[in-house]
């Protein structure tokens, strides 16, 4: 390629051998069907697998792919954001997943709606084929961010997005460790649209986000773009204080009215559990906060870049800081 690509995609990848090749097959006739030119950033989060070796190989044949080799597996939000450094596009950043899930032929309809001067298209999901409860989780969870956040988040709507050059380079300014990149997009604002789209199962092997990364990632959701944890503690609080208040009505009345006053030991155990609750809550959320806080004042970089194979060249290893 002599010049900046027009479009970049950006594909984190992670132990994706068996996916790879219907991938690039997948890939390969949008790239010639935009009739601009083009690049892809495939990004290896530390596989085990052979993806590095499969990335290698296209890159070395293929200009318009680059392989970009992160120094140890860093997580999916981390492995976009290196890959959206790293994609040079003039005009716009589409991000999916290499998964096969979000179908990357939706680009074209994209694509058209960007040029209608929206900023920001995101892939809203209609249908997820996915184990019931999954599908009950996050319906819940898109739908109480959306109530409780500070912006305004689309619901099920996930990264796969297409994104103006201007949305990508803001997001690259923003430093923060604990990334929910879809929070971070609607954060920045603009004219953003939603188009949907039928969500596919996985094309092969199983879905490396575990029960407990999906946490990890409501969790930066939740703690990054909505007050309601630290307003909660309060409203426990005040909740406490007021069944505590009804309940010493409860025995003054019992006393003086009827003579009868509570006794036993019920009482003072009921007391002393919502208490000590209470108390084991409002730490467990401020100490989330302190958690990255103290995340965010090590002032680490985000991710370590090992190599990277672009234009048919191996470029050095090299450490980009956020």
């Amino acid at each position: 390629m002599n010049s900046l690509p027009q479009v970049s995609f950006v594909i984190p990848l992670y132990n994706e051998d068996e996916n790879f090749e219907a991938l690039v097959s997948r890939l390969n006739p949008i790239l010639d069907l935009l009739e601009v030119p083009c690049e892809v950033v495939m990004v290896d989060d530390g596989s085990r697998d052979q993806t590095p070796v499969l990335m290698n190989n296209l890159a070395l044949i293929d200009a318009r792919y680059q392989a970009v080799f992160l120094s140890r597996n860093h997580g999916h939000q981390l492995a976009l954001s290196a890959g959206l450094k790293m994609a040079t596009a003039t005009e716009a950043v589409m991000v999916l997943d290499g998964d096969l899930q979000d179908p990357p032929e939706v680009v074209i309809e994209m694509l058209a709606k960007l040029r209608e001067g929206f900023e920001v298209v995101y892939g809203v999901r209609k249908n997820r084929k996915e184990p019931w409860f999954k599908k009950m989780a996050y319906f819940f969870f898109y739908r109480l961010m959306k109530l409780f956040a500070r912006i305004d988040l689309p619901v099920d709507s996930g990264d796969f997005a297409l994104m103006s050059r201007k949305v990508v380079d803001y997001l690259n300014t923003m430093p923060e460790q604990n990334r929910y990149l879809r929070g971070m997009r609607a954060w920045i604002g603009f004219k953003q649209t939603g188009i949907p789209y039928q969500r596919s199962g996985r094309h092969a092997g199983s879905t490396k986000y575990s029960f407990r990364k999906l946490l990890e990632l409501a969790y930066s959701g939740v703690f990054n773009f909505s007050d309601f944890p630290i307003k909660f503690i309060t409203r426990l609080g005040l909740s406490a204080i007021v069944v505590s208040l009804l309940y010493l009505v409860y025995v003054l009345i019992s006393k003086f009215a009827y003579g009868n006053v509570p006794t036993g030991f019920t009482a003072l155990l009921m007391a002393i559990v919502m208490f000590s609750g209470v108390q084991l809550i409002s730490l467990g959320i401020i100490g989330e906060y302190v958690l990255r806080i103290y995340q965010q004042s090590q002032k680490r970089p985000l991710y370590i870049i090992d190599k990277v194979i672009k234009n048919k060249t191996l470029l050095n290893g090299q450490e980009l800081l956020p």
